[in-house]
C-alpha cells in the first residue's frame, strides 16, 4: 500500500501561507479521532502520490510516525496551476463500512463498432468495509455500437456482494450515439426544415 508522509499543522498558521510555502493542507477525521487532525503535506510528496492515486484511493498515512489506514476522501485542486491544494482523509476502522467512490475507466475505445462514446458518469458512489474498497471500475467498450447504453447495474461493482451501491443502479454510465455528421434520412431532414420555418 502506498504511504504518504504528513505533519500535524498548527491552526495559527493560515492555510494560504502554508500553500505559499509549498505545502498541501488537509484534515484527517474518523470514528476513532476526536474532531479532526489538521495536517500539512509537502507539495512534492502530494504530487508523487497523486500520480498513482486519486479520490477514493486507500493509502497509509504516516503522520509523524503514527500510521493511519485512510481513504482519500476529498481533493481540491487549483485548476489554474493544476495542483492539489487541500486533501482530506478518512481514517478507516476495521469492521465499519465507509462511503467512497470508484472512478469509472473506459477501456477498448478502439473496439467500438460504430457511434460516438459519451461518458455520463465519472465516478460511482458506494459503501463497503475497508478490505472491500474499490478504486476503479472498468467499462469494456468492445463490441458496443450506436444506440447502446451501459448502466451502473451492468458493471462488475454492481455484482460485488461486498459493496452497497449508493449511485442509482439505473444511472447511465456510457452511451453510444450516432455521429452528428452521419447522413440524416431524408424524411427527418424535411421535418427539421419544416420545424425551422
Amino acid at each position: 500500500m502506498d504511504t504518504l508522509k504528513a505533519e500535524k499543522r498548527s491552526m495559527e498558521t493560515k492555510a494560504k501561507r502554508l500553500r505559499r510555502e509549498g505545502y498541501v493542507t488537509g484534515n484527517v477525521f474518523g470514528h476513532d479521532i476526536e474532531g479532526s487532525i489538521p495536517v500539512k503535506i509537502t507539495k512534492a510528496e502530494a504530487d508523487r502520490l497523486l500520480k498513482k492515486k486519486k479520490k477514493g484511493s486507500q493509502i497509509m498515512l504516516d503522520l509523524e510516525g503514527q500510521q493511519y489506514d485512510v481513504l482519500i476522501k476529498e481533493i481540491d485542486f487549483d485548476t489554474l496551476k493544476g495542483q492539489a491544494i487541500e486533501m482530506d482523509f478518512q481514517a478507516l476502522v476495521k469492521g465499519e463500512k465507509v462511503h467512497s467512490v470508484a472512478e469509472v475507466v473506459l477501456v477498448n475505445h478502439e473496439k467500438v463498432q460504430s457511434g460516438v462514446v459519451e461518458q455520463k458518469l465519472e465516478e460511482i458512489a458506494y459503501k463497503a468495509l475497508p478490505e472491500a474498497l474499490v478504486e476503479t471500475v472498468e467499462v469494456d467498450l468492445s463490441g458496443l455500437k450506436a444506440g447502446d447504453v451501459v448502466k451502473v447495474k451492468d458493471l462488475a461493482i454492481a455484482a460485488d456482494k461486498d459493496v452497497v451501491l449508493v449511485t442509482d443502479p439505473e444511472a447511465v454510465v456510457v452511451t453510444v450515439t450516432v455521429p452528428h455528421n452521419a447522413p440524416i434520412p431524408e424524411t427527418d431532414a424535411e421535418e427539421a426544415e419544416e420545424a425551422e420555418k
